[in-house]
């Protein structure tokens, strides 16, 4: 049987899964038989432990660290090991760590499908594709992480699924909220929003900053992180959503109690961001909450009772999780990938996912405002948010002077349909250059944006009359953001 697996990549957890011989998707246990992987990595030397030993040291050892996945795309490093270290290739480690004990179960690894959450954009996306290739996986196709749950809701639930469903993914540092129309196994995105900063490290954060508040209230002093950390607050939110108070035990301080309350008062901010998305979301989709059949729940804090009165609130109807919240967005990733690479498969099973770009794609350019009877510099939209992949659009532009020998190009990253500079993200510029010399202004510049599949573009910037171009390839093989940083291969350090 081909060995094809999903990976997902998780800020505070992943998980790795595999679809089985009886066709089903299932998780494959790391080497303490667990499910899911802590995504925490501590440098000892060529040593590199990865997953729960270094979790236990998250916070009180200098060179561990976790939850780095929220700044993948980002020019941030952090000096661990005596380097400077990128989110990228942290991940790699991670990543490397899941493909080993796969291979330690399954047998060698031919691809994998790795998940990004909806709301990445193209540089984290890159990052992310960079990472699974640096820690030895062949990946031709990623998939969005609402989406792939929603697949695995239609594929393997024990119900029959037809109609619109929310796929509300909350998980330990980022947000997702997605509609689809789901028709047997065929699942279609009508609209995805999110953000890349909110999530159970926010939650936990909040409630560290509680705990410290009432700590110092008693003693005047804050607390260090050897005393109480990050772990801790997490091991409080656990014990809060399954009772009313949590005693914090504190070493040389008196004992602390939190009520659920005063949490989800902590949390109340970040909750009801969440729910705006939700309501932003189903006005992308043209629907109304009664048009949803029903609600699935994706990721560990949607075990946050609040978080569940509040996706009730938002839907008007209670939410499910049939399988356990943690593991369906590796297990959807584990179906695609045998869809799309294995090639099994009738034409009466046909699987079909029909995704949306998440962000808009456009260029600067300059364009007349009658009402203020000029030119402004504006973001021309090329690819609009919501549109279906794969797709492509040309728009024509022309040059402004007489004479005119060159022309400034660029890819914008923008979250919403806006024309204002302001929101665009450049994500690649260059210029199309030695153009023919001494011809009239007006001549047409045509840009054309693809958008592919695996949710990846190629940009093109033609002069029509000479034929020349310029083109930008944000790609599986395009640069991304961190690769100034000269750091170690990964298969540089043992992993444990």
């Amino acid at each position: 049987m081909s060995k094809f697996i999903g990976i997902d990549l998780g800020t505070t957890f992943s998980a790795v899964a595999q679809v089985d011989e009886t066709g089903r998707a299932t998780i494959i246990h790391n080497e303490d038989g667990i499910n899911i992987t802590p995504s925490v990595v501590s440098f000892e030397g060529a040593t590199v432990p990865v997953g729960e030993e270094a979790r236990k040291v998250l916070w009180a050892d200098s060179n561990t660290i976790g939850r780095f996945k929220r700044d993948m795309g980002s020019d941030k490093t952090y000096a661990l090991g005596g380097a400077e270290r990128t989110p990228t290739f942290l991940s790699s480690l991670v990543l490397k760590k899941l493909k080993q004990f796969a291979e330690n179960t399954i047998g060698e690894i031919e691809q994998a499908v790795v998940t990004v959450p909806a709301n990445f954009a193209s540089e984290a996306r890159e990052a992310t594709l960079k990472a699974a290739r640096d820690a030895g996986l062949i990946v031709e196709y990623i998939i969005n992480e609402p989406t792939a749950a929603a697949l695995y809701y239609a594929v393997q639930s024990d119900e029959d699924l037809n109609g619109k469903y929310a796929i509300y993914d909350l998980g330990g540092g980022t947000f997702d909220v997605s509609i689809v129309n789901i028709e047997g196994n065929n699942v279609e995105v009508l609209a995805s929003d999110g953000v890349s900063q909110l999530g159970g490290d926010d939650f936990d954060q909040a409630l560290f900053q509680l705990v410290q508040a009432k700590a110092k209230e008693k003693t005047g002093n804050d607390l260090s992180s050897d005393v109480f950390s990050k772990n801790d607050a997490e091991g409080v939110k656990i014990t809060l959503s399954k009772r009313e108070v949590a005693k914090v035990r504190i070493p040389g301080v008196a004992n602390i109690e939190v009520t659920r309350a005063e949490f989800e008062e902590a949390i109340s901010a970040l909750v009801s961001q969440a729910e705006m998305l939700c309501d932003c979301c189903m006005e992308d989709a043209g629907l109304a909450c009664e048009d949803i059949n029903e609600v699935f729940l994706v990721g560990g804090s949607t075990r946050v009772p609040s978080v569940v009165e509040s996706v009730t609130r938002v839907f008007k109807q209670q939410p499910k999780a049939t399988a356990n919240v943690d593991e369906v967005v590796a297990l959807g990733a584990a179906l695609y990938a045998q869809f799309k690479l294995s090639g099994t498969g009738s034409n009466d099973d046909k699987t079909t996912i029909t995704e949306r770009t998440g962000k808009a794609y456009g260029t600067f350019s300059n364009s007349f405002n009658n009402s203020r009877g000029r030119d402004e510099h504006v973001n021309t939209i090329v690819i609009r948010r919501g549109t279906i992949i794969p797709t492509s659009f040309t728009k024509s532009f022309y040059t402004m002077h007489h004479g005119q020998t060159g022309v400034d190009c660029s890819v914008n990253e923008s979250p919403r349909n806006d024309t204002d500079p302001k929101w665009a993200n450049t994500i690649w510029s260059g210029s199309l250059e030695d153009l023919p010399p001494e011809r009239p202004e007006g001549c047409e510049i045509q840009v054309t944006f693809e958008y592919t599949e695996n949710q990846t573009m190629k940009c093109t910037f033609l002069d029509v009359e000479s034929g020349k171009t310029q083109e930008a390839d944000i790609s599986l093989n395009a640069a991304n953001s961190d690769n100034s940083v000269n750091e170690s291969n990964p298969d540089d350090f043992k992993i444990e």
